[in-house]
């Protein structure tokens, strides 16, 4: 970009038109960018660092529960792709497929994974022979394709990376333990890393994974209004056991079929993040995830420069110590356009430094999800700002749980429903009856979908006692939470 860069460019408010503000916040804040090829992004330095702070914070909690990294190839054959028909029907629109292998056609078409269930299946056909293999707990960080017609830079891309689990189970509880403990795990993590609250809860039949005999979901709210699936988890059951014989020989001599799970997230949670926390002023990002928490910005005239820099630079080692600290002290652009560019790039605290601030041995805090000025004496700085980063990651967290209760309503009718849902969004808690066919109906009305069944405590799926369905008027079944979503 050289010394020809101006100022910030203009975003597109939020509120004029919250798809091309996600657009423009993602390029200007160098995120990501398109490519040649249709639907496929480029993930560009800043955004990767993003990423690979969300992908290490996760990793550590997978690892915690007792499972183990492996890696699993690229390419599926087609045979086994079709071995499990829900599977292959859920998915078939998207696959892409390899014919040749250079000059020579293929004898067997091999699919690039849109997911890993039947090449993994197959895998583990092989390593389970005893109840002594089991349980075998292991996730992959990998990249898949999807072929979508409809794309959007980190929320719908033709490739994307992830990172999917794969387990093996004696029993049907025990795989359902594991598919609800993942969804905590999600939950949390979310939560903690992301400030990113989420409604967990069960996907209906509709909703689920192709082939899964219960899908868990984690729903977030945007900055629209629509909902963002932040990560899912599936109990398998033994349907795909079945299809690929992964069988093992029990303690009572007797052969059985395994039960599985598999649950996921992807660089989809980038766009979620912006969503979920940006403003007219580009991202605003949770301290925790930031590729740079503090950025230090010295303020000075030809005179003053060199006694400024030095102190900015004394501060910058103290700081990266105990966070992820950077200085700017390049001449060729100004302090105010230092100040755009890094409030665009959401870092969470902007540290001023100039000569009267070192005069008075001071400098200035200016938090970028409130654009607070502090003024903080120089040898406080390593007790603040740790402080002051807990705070901001905390106090996001909250601003975005009051932003999705404040766009949670429930309504009286079904005309009030779809009134909602075109003039208003959000969430809308209300009753429903239970029966596919009426889900279905008010997707078509209105475009909205059940997110999930909410969860309790405990787990389990809250039934209804009283009331009836918001579209039909049957007597409900379940309280559930219905908007669009991306």
């Amino acid at each position: 970009m050289g010394n020809e860069k101006q100022f910030v460019q203009e975003i597109t408010p939020k509120s004029q038109d919250f798809s091309e503000w996600y657009v423009d916040v993602v390029r200007k804040a160098e995120l990501a960018d398109y490519t040649t090829i249709k639907g496929c992004m480029v993930i560009k330095p800043y955004g990767f660092a993003l990423w690979e702070n969300i992908r290490d914070a996760l990793d550590k909690r997978i690892k915690a529960t007792g499972h183990q990294n492996a890696y699993f190839p690229l390419f599926v054959p087609e045979s086994l792709l079709k071995k499990e028909a829900a599977h292959v029907e859920g998915f078939a629109p998207e696959v892409a497929w390899v014919t040749h292998g250079g000059n020579e056609p293929l004898e067997e078409r091999l699919a690039i994974r849109p997911t890993s269930e039947a090449i993994i299946c197959s895998i583990y056909a092989k390593w389970v022979q005893s109840y002594r293999d089991l349980p075998i707990l292991i996730n992959q960080w990998a990249n898949v394709v999807r072929w979508e017609k409809v794309t959007r830079l980190f929320l719908r891309t033709t490739e994307f990376l992830w990172q999917e689990g794969h387990t093996c189970h004696r029993t049907m509880d025990e795989a359902q333990e594991e598919t609800l403990k993942m969804l905590r795990v999600y939950q949390e993590f979310a939560e903690t890393e992301l400030a990113m609250p989420v409604i967990p809860g069960q996907k209906t039949d509709n909703e689920k994974f192709p082939g899964a005999l219960y899908t868990y979901t984690i729903e977030a709210m945007m900055g629209d209004g629509k909902a963002l699936q932040a990560g899912t988890s599936h109990n398998l059951g033994q349907h795909f056991s079945k299809m690929f014989e992964i069988m093992f020989e029990d303690e009572d001599h007797v052969r059985k079929y395994v039960w599985q799970t598999s649950w996921g997230v992807s660089t989809r949670l980038v766009g979620g993040v912006i969503m979920t926390h940006g403003d007219d002023h580009g991202l605003i990002l949770p301290p925790r995830i930031a590729p740079t928490q503090v950025i230090v910005v010295p303020i000075f005239q030809a005179a003053t420069r060199e006694a400024v820099v030095a102190k900015a630079g004394e501060l910058k080692e103290h700081l990266a110590k105990i966070c992820r600290c950077e200085i700017d002290a390049r001449d060729q652009y100004t302090p105010g356009w230092k100040f755009n560019e890094y409030e665009l790039r959401g870092v969470p605290v902007r540290l001023e430094l100039g000569p009267k601030d070192l005069a008075k041995e001071q400098c200035v805090l200016v938090r970028r999800d409130t654009r607070e000025k502090i003024f903080c004496p120089l040898t406080e700085l390593e007790n603040r700002i740790p402080a002051l980063l807990e705070q901001i990651q905390k106090d996001m967290l909250a601003r975005a749980r009051a932003y999705r209760e404040e766009n949670t309503r429930t309504v009286a009718n079904y005309d009030e429903f779809r009134q909602v849902m075109e003039e208003k969004r959000g969430f809308i808690f209300a009753p429903w009856c239970g029966n596919g066919e009426c889900e279905l109906k008010v997707k078509e009305d209105t475009k909205a979908t059940i997110r999930c069944l909410p969860l309790d405590n405990e787990n389990r799926v809250i039934e209804a006692r009283e009331g009836v369905c918001v579209r039909c008027g049957a007597p409900a079944k379940y309280n559930v939470y219905f908007a669009r979503a991306y």
